[in-house]
């Protein structure tokens, strides 16, 4: 068993700005790996089991973190998503970032809907983003921000946009089970997804091989139509398949319409060159099987 004696990231201190659903794997990854880690949530009752696991959370008062928070810190996730004035963990954690002489490593959570619309096409890091949406445009504000905070300090910084994501307790099987499943069906439109225990191997991955600034898609690479994907699942359990909605923009909700206004492919090829890294999951029909398997 790797222990903090002898792990990878053993005398390192991760502190995790959002300690959220991927950002938790990674915690208990890095912890794994002997990392130290700390981080913040504004529930109670997570606190209550973070530091159970073994995990500090950080004390903020005024949305902002204690003095000297970040002193000792090694390495820094960010995994609050922004909002439409700015960053919020930019806002948080900037008092305390000019203590932070060991910092050495920085990660950013982003979101591949920067990219916005690509008709359906291939696209890699080398795609200009073109956000559409107001949460997209404010990803790539953050990105930046961080960016200049990295540069500051001279730390490593990964930007990791993440497609969408799924995992245990975060997926599509209850519908289906209950028998209230309904899929859209708007042809040739695609989605990306990855599950959340290879966002947090390729973080780690990401952590144990700084290399200046660099920008990586998460995504398995292997993107198919909810209709496919949720057909498919039906199969795996043995259920009847859901009932198919046609395309019809204006019967849905206006956040719904827009989501399927955007259509791309992710190549994941970056992802797949990080040192040390694989996809534990390279397609959604092996990360389902393994959310059945677990239940």
């Amino acid at each position: 068993m790797t222990t903090a004696a002898t792990g990878r990231l053993a005398g390192r201190h991760l502190a995790i700005l959002g300690l959220g659903y991927a950002a938790q794997a990674l915690a208990r990854l890095a912890m794994a790996e002997g990392a130290r880690v700390s981080g913040t949530t504004r529930d109670a009752d997570k606190a209550a089991r973070l530091r159970a696991a073994g995990i500090a959370v950080l004390p903020t008062e005024a949305d902002e973190l204690y003095p000297d928070a970040l002193a000792d810190v090694t390495d820094l996730l960010i995994s609050i998503p922004p909002v439409s004035d700015g960053c919020p963990a930019l806002a948080m954690a900037e008092p305390e970032l000019a203590p932070a002489r060991r910092l050495r490593w920085i990660g950013y959570f982003s979101s591949t809907a920067v990219y916005g619309d690509c008709g359906g096409d291939w696209i890699d890091e080398s795609r200009a983003p073109a956000p559409r949406s107001g949460d997209a445009e404010a990803r790539l504000l953050a990105e930046e921000a961080w960016r200049e905070v990295a540069r500051a300090h001279g730390a490593a910084f990964d930007i990791l946009r993440i497609a969408g994501i799924y995992g245990p307790g975060r997926d599509r099987l209850a519908g289906l089970r209950a028998g209230t499943a309904r899929v859209i069906d708007k042809p040739g439109q695609v989605f990306n997804r990855i599950h959340r225990d290879d966002i947090a191997g390729a973080t780690l991955a990401a952590m144990l091989s700084p290399g200046g600034e660099r920008l990586t898609n998460l995504s398995d690479g292997h993107p198919c139509s909810s209709v496919e994907m949720m057909r498919g699942l039906a199969a795996m359990l043995g259920l009847p398949a859901p009932a198919v909605t046609p395309w019809d923009p204006a019967a849905l909700p206006p956040g719904m319409a827009s989501f399927y206004a955007e259509n791309r492919r992710l190549r994941n090829d970056r992802l797949l060159a990080l040192p040390g890294f694989s996809l534990r999951y390279p397609d959604w029909r092996a990360g389902y099987r393994a959310i059945i398997a677990g239940e």
